[in-house]
């Protein structure tokens, strides 16, 4: 079996290889070349820890295997780690042997930023200027940086429930040579795109936050109850996801279905807009949302590509198990 440690991750995969691998998958789960596991999310009940499991088999790139982690909200204030914590097993798919065991924290935050990423190159208007960011922590630093590269971004908004925490978005603005601007949560309606990384269980913006012709992408932590915007939102928008099972499961459609806004059939396969089989946006005032609830296909293919690259590097580590 090969080791790949989370200190060498930083090193093997890029921003543009983590982006390329989810569009990818996204594809290849909207053809029926790919899917994913039932998600096991749990509340553990100790450290007010979110611990669960994910994983999927991908035909096409023989790709088996699973991640296993989740959420410690008080890691960071008590131990100086980040909250989010995970390591991902890859599987042989002829055999079943343990194939590779790849630190999974910051591929998770690489692959997360690079789903939103993916999901503003096919749906957030062409002439998008400004971008909203709902969420400061860790890893919106990383979905801020990976959605500037999509759009010529003139400014950066933000908020967060800690206002102390915004100078973290600020300064990937400040280093993009982007102005900053601190907002409330109804100042977003100047944005064009918003990108939400919370782990609320109560929303935080509201359907009259949103302007029409907005991109709306949800990335924050998805468990059962969890909910960043308002569900009302939901049904004024064109919905998209990277797998609808979860999306109604754990994500945001959760709420709107429960209320009778929307119906499972509303929700689309980011990937059939990425194959063409889907139209994807439709008008330039049409509101468009992109719920990423975080597949497990997701983590195998950027653990995948980051074996690879560190077998070539000489860097996997190999034991006998």
């Amino acid at each position: 079996m090969l080791i790949v440690p989370e200190r060498e991750i930083a090193d093997l995969m890029t921003r543009d290889a983590a982006f390329d691998a989810v569009e990818k998958v996204f594809a290849a789960m909207a053809a029926g070349d790919a899917y994913n596991f039932p998600v096991v999310r749990e509340a553990i009940g100790h450290e007010d820890a979110l611990y669960g499991f994910k994983g999927g088999f991908d035909q096409a790139g023989l790709t088996l295997g699973l991640k296993a982690g989740g959420y410690w909200p008080h890691n960071l204030e008590k131990r100086g780690i980040i909250n989010h914590q995970s390591t991902v097993f890859l599987f042989d798919p002829d055999t079943g042997k343990a194939k590779a065991m790849v630190g999974g924290n910051l591929l998770t935050a690489l692959r997360t930023a690079a789903a939103s990423s993916v999901s503003i190159k096919h749906l957030a208007r062409d002439d998008a200027s400004v971008i909203g960011m709902i969420g400061a922590g860790h890893q919106a630093t990383f979905q801020l940086r990976a959605a500037l590269e999509q759009r010529q971004f003139e400014k950066v908004i933000g908020w967060n429930y800690h206002p102390d925490m915004l100078p973290n978005i600020e300064k990937v603005a400040t280093e993009a040579g982007l102005p900053f601007e601190a907002v409330e949560l109804e100042g977003m309606v100047d944005a064009d795109v918003i990108i939400s990384i919370t782990s609320a269980f109560a929303p935080s913006l509201m359907a009259d936050h949103v302007s029409p012709g907005t991109h709306i992408a949800c990335m924050g932590t998805d468990t059962k109850g969890k909910q960043e915007v308002e569900a009302a939102l939901l049904a004024r928008a064109a919905v998209f996801t990277d797998e609808v099972a979860q999306s109604i499961s754990i994500g945001e459609a959760q709420h709107a279905i429960g209320a009778g806004l929307i119906a499972e059939t509303d929700i689309n396969q980011l990937g059939a807009v990425i194959n063409g089989t889907h139209a994807g946006r439709t008008s330039d005032d049409q509101i468009t949302l992109f719920d990423g609830t975080g597949v497990g296909l997701q983590d195998l293919a950027v653990a995948a590509a980051v074996v690879d690259l560190a077998v070539q590097k000489g860097i996997a580590i190999e034991v006998d198990f």
